[in-house]
């Protein structure tokens, strides 16, 4: 994961350096203070470029691209993300997202009536209704755990989790970093808990692959799903699933293809079912080397200069917010790598925020000062959080700038 001698295409020597302008390597709107890569990501202009250029080869000759060389591609694809992740290249499954990664495993694998999924109340949204629709058809039943936020410890999270543990519980889904509240999850240790409890790990690790360094193998878990679109900055529809190899006879693409009866002996079932479920634009998925090669060149240490900068820069973001709304740091600095969440406000009289798309003050703080930053009521404490993310192309700046706006705009 250190720096590539060949970043690719978009690269130039003058890029790096402590005066470099990080933010034109993406296409990012220069008008928009971009505090908010969480949601989707961003992909930066080298790597668009090499997607484009494996769509152009793809269109030119779409049966050899698809037919004959595509499954080469995937391979060598699989096996740079694998050397990223920490995991057997043969283990990983392509998937657009790290939400196609839930329901992949959730609806293979079988639950019966009186089962118990577990989960906590930091859970994506989308992954905790995909955790609903697979229990409701079996007869079993979600149990969440309370999670606190603000929190003093990591030890709280294992607590919260363990302590629900039953006899009946079947699965635990849990996050590695949340989506509401930028927590780390003390992921290694939850894992070696319930699996000594006889009860198997789901892991939603949507942010974690290019956020934190990661070893998804010696993790243990059966299952873990990311996405290569956000911290990774591969483009959209890139994901990936790793199913521990006792695991893979269980896990089933969602959509069937032919790889479900094909006569070929030279590869698992696992991975004829999952690296063909029908044609679909693979460049994604082809792109993510490139990816990782890229974005890891761009500072002098590679990835893990990266990851410890963005790291750095979210911890300075956040005292700097803190001050501005009167509160203290809602958790440990341990429990953070580069998505910060500070609570804003508490009270039942903005709850109706949750039924709009955008908050009233997110839009307002585009409209007014333009600056993309997350705010959402999250129901689980009845809490509105602000939710703020740091990439190569944040700047102090960035987050001065949020704060001078939050003192001429209400809360609500």
């Amino acid at each position: 994961m250190g720096r590539s001698a060949s970043p690719g295409p978009g690269w130039r020597q003058d890029d790096h350096g402590p005066a470099a302008d990080w933010a034109r390597l993406w296409l990012l709107d220069p008008d928009v203070t971009f505090l908010n890569h969480g949601s989707f990501g961003a992909c930066p202009r080298a790597v668009l470029e090499a997607q484009q250029r494996l769509r152009k080869r793809m269109e030119e000759e779409p049966v050899r691209f698809l037919n004959r060389e595509l499954e080469g591609l995937l391979d060598g694809a699989r096996a740079e993300l694998g050397a990223f992740v920490g995991a057997d290249s043969n283990d990983l499954a392509f998937v657009p997202n790290a939400t196609a990664g839930v329901n992949t495993v959730l609806r293979s694998l079988p639950f019966e009536a009186g089962d118990e999924l577990l989960t906590t109340d930091h859970a994506y949204n989308a992954c905790r209704n995909a955790l609903e629709f697979v229990a409701a058809r079996a007869g079993a039943r979600v149990v969440v755990t309370s999670v606190p936020f603000p929190i003093d410890s990591p030890d709280r999270i294992v607590e919260a989790v363990v302590e629900r543990v039953t006899p009946k519980t079947r699965l635990a889904l849990l996050d590695h970093v949340t989506s509401p509240t930028g927590l780390v999850f003390p992921i290694g240790r939850l894992v070696s808990e319930l699996a000594g409890r006889g009860v198997e790990t789901l892991v939603d690790g949507a942010h974690a692959p290019g956020m934190l360094p990661l070893g998804i193998r010696a993790l243990g878990a059966a299952f873990y799903t990311g996405n290569c679109h956000k911290w990774l900055c591969a483009p959209k529809g890139a994901g990936f699933l790793y199913v521990r190899p006792d695991k893979q006879s269980q896990v089933r693409p969602l959509s069937i293809s032919h790889g479900a009866n094909s006569p070929r002996a030279d590869r698992s079932r696992f991975r004829l079912e999952f690296d063909w479920t029908g044609t679909s634009d693979p460049t994604p998925y082809l792109t993510v080397p490139a990816a990782i090669r890229y974005v890891g060149s761009l500072l002098p240490g590679g990835w893990p200069d990266l990851q410890a900068r963005n790291r750095a820069t979210a911890l300075a973001g956040r005292a700097t917010l803190c001050r501005t709304l009167g509160i203290a740091p809602p958790c440990p600095d341990e429990m953070i790598g580069s998505l910060v969440a500070m609570p804003i406000v508490s009270s039942g009289e903005h709850a109706s925020a949750s039924a709009r798309q955008v908050d009233p003050l997110q839009d307002a703080l585009l409209k007014r000062f333009g600056i993309e930053v997350l705010v959402f009521t999250w129901p689980a404490l009845s809490t509105r959080l602000l939710r703020v993310s740091a990439q190569l192309y944040n700047t102090s700046a960035d987050y001065d700038r949020l704060a001078d706006a939050l003192k001429q705009l209400p809360a609500g």
